[in-house]
């Protein structure tokens, strides 16, 4: 495998640069002084802004763009073998990493690295995380997979030696990192469109773990169904985190204020610390937070120091984030689009004082859909009115059979009130006269449905 020396600037180029992970990586180059090129099929903030500091962006895709002089090409797992450029290295027998190949890379330039993995959580908890060291002298890198405002965006290049990311486990690729301190927040079936099921999805949990350098730490938590086989082999220190005191990280005495947002007092070994007080809803966060919370303290930061950051997070793009007020109807956006995540969300929304909660959602991926079909429908009968988009297709090809109609009569065997719309400005029409005042909308899924929310706003 090629090896980058990160302070030998050369020139990189990376394909489907625009992506959130992909451009972050790119800024990091920029900023190190190496020459920068990419492309994509489509512009976005995240292009604008790396063409902004001096990198080549071409759009879209096409053999050509690799050019005469590039050192390396670095690719995302969106990108097949069949691709323009792909073909185009390879033939000019140009070095080759995947993405996350280069992030680990990247990774073993720092004493102190920490990488946040999980099915659900991962952009929160590593946005938690970064607020708290943030507030510390030792300035941190972070890459992030969502815009987040303490940092102005997805990433952050700091002097230190911290340097905190996500580690997605879709085609094992946080296999590539070697971590000081790993974070696992929940395990659970998705992704199978690569993963064979739940036990090989373990299985691919269990390497990331055994990845974790040997005296550093595991962090990791305790509600994981078949923890042991998780953690089996791990030979760093290993702590768990929960809600219960039968994890060695705990929160206690939690409460939940009106708007959704938690209390509690966090507690590790009996000793209890300052009571902390959220900014972002719902107990799926108050997860996130003692897992940073323990993940901090491993670390040797001051108690003092985490609260403060923890009490200052206020959320990242798109993770429940409150989008503005149309003909008396609060509209939010969340990118949800596994179960879990949906009926964590649609249930802490049901706490709120809204009169009723209607959620417009996308189905991300044919695959997805297919195989939790039954599972996605239970997930969204918590919400009073459900719209449905049709399916986002992100890397993949209409050939499962599959659609946004077989959702909705399972929703509707639930008894739940549904509807279904082919194009997003016929769900703007229908939202217009169907939301009332003190209603909640949500724009949910991991695609552009984003998008309906902004509409409607703009009108």
């Amino acid at each position: 495998m090629y090896k980058v020396d990160f302070n030998s600037p050369k020139h990189f180029h990376f394909i489907g640069i625009g992506g959130v992970s992909m451009s972050g990586l790119a800024e990091v180059l920029l900023k190190r002084g190496f020459e920068v090129s990419g492309s994509d099929n489509v512009e976005s903030e995240y292009t604008d802004n790396l063409i902004k500091q001096g990198a080549k962006v071409y759009f879209p895709q096409r053999a050509d763009n690799i050019k005469p002089g590039t050192d390396c090409v670095v690719y995302s797992a969106a990108i097949k073998e069949d691709n323009e450029e792909f073909i185009s290295a390879v033939n000019a027998g140009l070095p080759m990493l995947t993405r996350a190949q280069f992030l680990g890379q990247l990774m073993n330039n720092f004493d102190e690295s920490i990488a946040v993995a999980g099915t659900h959580g991962k952009t929160t908890t590593t946005s938690m995380i970064s607020q708290v060291l943030l507030e510390l002298p030792e300035d941190p890198t972070i890459t992030v997979g969502g815009n987040f405002s303490a940092i102005n965006g997805n990433i952050h290049v700091g002097d230190s030696n911290r340097f905190i990311t996500e580690a997605c486990e879709y085609t094992n690729s946080y296999h590539e990192f070697f971590a000081k301190y790993s974070v696992i927040l929940n395990v659970e079936a998705d992704h199978l469109d690569f993963f064979k099921d739940i036990d090989d999805i373990r299985k691919s949990f269990n390497k990331f773990a055994n990845n974790t350098l040997d005296d550093g730490c595991l962090i990791i938590n305790k509600d994981i169904e078949k923890l042991s086989d998780i953690t089996k082999g791990v030979k760093s220190k290993i702590v768990t985190f929960g809600i219960d005191d039968n994890a060695d990280y705990y929160a206690a005495d939690i409460e939940y204020a009106r708007n959704g947002c938690a209390v509690f007092v966090p507690v590790h070994n009996g000793k209890r610390f300052s009571k902390i007080q959220l900014k972002v809803p719902g107990e799926h966060n108050v997860y996130n937070a003692i897992a940073a919370f323990a993940l901090c303290n491993e670390m040797g930061v001051d108690e003092a120091d985490i609260k403060l950051g923890l009490e200052k997070y206020t959320g990242t793009d798109r993770r429940f984030e409150f989008k503005g007020n149309y003909q008396g109807t609060d509209i939010f956006d969340d990118y949800a689009h596994h179960p879990t995540e949906i009926e964590v969300t649609l249930k802490m929304a049901k706490t709120l004082p809204y009169d009723r909660v209607v959620v417009i959602f996308q189905p991300h991926t044919y695959t997805r859909t297919k195989a939790l079909l039954k599972e996605l429908a239970e997930s969204l009968s918590h919400a009073d009115v459900v719209v449905l988009a049709k399916i986002y297709p992100a890397r993949e090809k209409d050939i499962y059979n599959i659609s946004s109609k077989d959702l909705l009569k399972e929703i509707e065997k639930l008894g739940v009130e549904t509807y279904y719309f082919d194009t997003f400005s016929e769900i703007e029409k229908f939202i217009s006269k169907k939301c009332m005042n003190n209603d909640l909308l949500i724009t949910m899924g991991a695609g552009d449905i984003v998008n309906v929310g902004n509409e409607l706003l703009e009108k």
